[in-house]
């Protein structure tokens, strides 16, 4: 029938908690098929359809619509995107359910419909634009209703993703975060946030160390990776331009220079000498976000 391509998103980028999300070169393939009656999911390991949340994120969307659907077999063809390491494998399997019932009611959704329906399921907007609409951008949700804009990403960046072989639930990860700050710290990640948007669109990739730091999660959410401080610091003497948590972790983020050809190699050498298994991907930015194939 179709196939549909979901990119993985990395949140947070440091200063942004909540609020910026980015799409990578690293994706989810969906294939759908016909069958003859009722709804089938394959290759998605002992997940059962009722928990299935592509299949979640499907029927919810058809059942706003008063639709329902039957005589589908939903199979993951390609998954690239790891679960429970901060790259936004819940916002693929989401976007992807509601893209499947879009294809199924005709395509009458808009790209702001997709992004609404999702952040209801999510709960919070900065995976699922970027998801849907590709690159950086920034997301306010409020009033049910999700107000974006996009920030430019200078071409010459790339963006070196270290995952490791444990994971951080998100739960966990947000029962760390503090649910007050001083004025003092609210400050200095309003100012970190806004230079990072600034930063970005003006190309002025030395800003990008001081403008990703932050107080509001990251101090906390680091207790829970083990190295972090190790790995960041071997980052910054390669060459990188900035650290940060990706989502809310377990993933590892470090933005380079595309001529910094040599960091994924020494980067692997230096892991080696920590405990723990990661791997390395070099990725770029996509700047299609979600696509039928």
């Amino acid at each position: 029938m179709f196939k549909i391509k979901v990119p993985a998103t990395t949140a947070n980028m440091g200063s942004g908690y909540d609020t910026l999300g980015m799409a990578l070169t690293l994706y989810n393939e969906f294939e759908i098929e016909k069958i003859n009656k009722g709804i089938e999911t394959v290759g998605f390991g002992e997940i059962g359809l009722e928990e299935n949340l592509v299949y979640i994120s499907m029927k919810k969307t058809l059942e706003l619509y008063g639709k329902k659907a039957d005589g589908l077999r939903i199979i993951a063809k390609k998954i690239e995107v790891p679960m429970s390491r901060g790259l936004g494998s819940s916002a693929t399997c989401i976007v992807a359910g509601i893209m499947i019932a879009d294809k199924l009611m005709d395509n009458i959704c808009s790209k702001d419909d997709i992004i609404r329906i999702g952040t209801e399921i999510e709960g919070h907007p900065d995976n699922i634009v970027p998801a849907v609409i590709g690159g950086m951008s920034v997301s306010i949700y409020e009033n049910n209703k999700v107000i974006y804009s996009k920030v430019n990403v200078p071409k010459s960046l790339r963006f070196a993703v270290l995952i490791p072989n444990f994971t951080v639930s998100t739960h966990e990860a947000r029962k760390v975060v503090p649910e007050n700050y001083s004025k003092k710290d609210c400050i200095f990640n309003l100012s970190r946030v806004a230079m990072l948007v600034a930063s970005m669109n003006n190309g002025e990739i030395h800003h990008l160390r001081m403008a990703t730091e932050d107080k509001i999660h990251q101090p906390f959410r680091a207790n829970l990776i083990p190295n972090i401080d190790k790995i960041f610091r071997a980052s910054k003497d390669l060459g990188s331009k900035a650290e940060f948590i990706s989502g809310s972790g377990s993933t590892l983020m470090a933005i380079i220079d595309k001529e910094n050809i040599h960091f994924e190699e020494k980067m692997n050498k230096f892991l080696t000498t920590i405990e723990g298994t990661w791997n390395v991907k070099i990725l770029e930015v996509d700047r299609c976000g979600a696509l039928y194939l």
